[in-house]
């Protein structure tokens, strides 16, 4: 626990941990890297990390984002991002003739392997999260014949298995905790053999700076997130900080999109950022609260973290060299401008 005790004036509590976790700070520098290592352009499948700054910062040092993979010509390489893909994605950039660097984040992949795992074992699987998300999507695509999505609680009662006795829940790892749980509980009672996975899906960041939040909610009369409004995890932080007693919380890119108004009868707010938000983000929201009398600022501990994850294995490769040679096995053009 951080020092909570109430202090004169206008105060800011600010969460810790916020900002990048140890997926994103991988996926963002694998980027970084391949473009240091190979020049550009290197293009990324999706959004590297769901966030406007990230990616428009990448796009100024040579990243090409796309939606789909049949977009980048052949000879190049492609990035998957944090997210995951499925292993028709792998498919098809093989097929176009790509070097591929997979950024998935390690906790996603913890998922995969599960939903592998399980469906190899003849189980429905349930996987909890939101339709559409690239993470869902992803995951599915690991066992599509096995898995059905759960979209909260309300989703639960269309729920429809072969076997109640042989039914396991997987979960996006960016959901709020107590969202995941309530949509558990729920299945419990319709699936009472329901199989839990081995571990909590759920990802330490995740869990890590929803507890913070919850901590300061309390005792903020706003919580401010900073973060890019297709992050999960952005978004499940303003509900958490509402359902923790903030009289008000809001979802901000970037301190220019702070209202003024907002801090009206204001007397503590409370800042954290989502799991894809660089810290410089944060700095300048606490200097724009500073500009207007919130200059004392207390951290609210929840947390320590010490996980960081290794590079992926394909940046020790020449892949420029491997692109050219699947063009040259198979025929076809050449990368462009590469």
């Amino acid at each position: 626990m951080g020092c909570m005790t109430a202090s004169p004036g206008r105060r800011v509590l600010l969460a810790a941990p916020r900002g990048y976790c140890a997926g994103v700070d991988r996926a963002v520098i694998a980027v970084e890297k391949a473009l240091e290592q190979y020049g550009a352009p290197v293009y990324v499948r999706h959004e590297i990390v769901h966030n406007k700054y990230v990616v428009q910062t990448l796009e100024k040092k040579g990243a090409v984002f796309v939606e789909r993979t049949e977009e980048v010509p052949p000879g190049n390489i492609v990035m998957f991002s944090a997210h995951g893909v499925a292993p028709t994605v792998h498919e098809e950039a093989r097929q176009g003739r790509l070097a591929t660097i997979d950024a998935t984040c390690p906790l996603v992949t913890k998922v995969h392997k599960e939903a592998i795992r399980y469906a190899n074992e003849d189980y429905d699987i349930l996987l909890i999260g939101h339709e559409g998300h690239e993470e869902v999507i992803g995951t599915s695509g690991e066992a599509p014949d096995h898995i059905q999505l759960v979209d909260g609680p309300g989703d639960v009662e269309k729920v429809e298995v072969r076997d109640p006795s042989k039914v396991v829940w997987l979960s996006q790892t960016t959901l709020s905790v107590d969202e995941t749980m309530e949509t558990v509980d729920a299945l419990k009672t319709k699936f009472p053999g329901l199989v839990s996975p081995p571990s909590d899906d759920i990802c330490y960041a995740t869990q890590n700076r929803q507890l913070a939040v919850k901590q300061m909610g309390a005792e903020a009369d706003l919580v401010i997130v900073v973060g890019s409004r297709n992050s999960s995890n952005s978004k499940r932080l303003v509900e958490v900080a509402k359902l923790a007693g903030a009289r008000e919380a809001y979802l901000v890119d970037f301190a220019a999109e702070i209202d003024e108004a907002w801090l009206e009868g204001v007397g503590t707010v409370g800042v954290t950022s989502g799991a894809s938000v660089p810290e410089v983000l944060v700095e300048e929201v606490l200097a724009w609260l500073a500009e207007r009398g919130f200059e004392d600022v207390e951290i609210v501990k929840a947390a320590e973290e010490s996980i960081t994850f290794s590079l992926p294995k394909e940046l020790r490769r020449d892949l420029r060299e491997e692109a050219a040679a699947l063009v040259a096995e198979r025929g076809g053009a050449g990368p462009a401008g590469a």
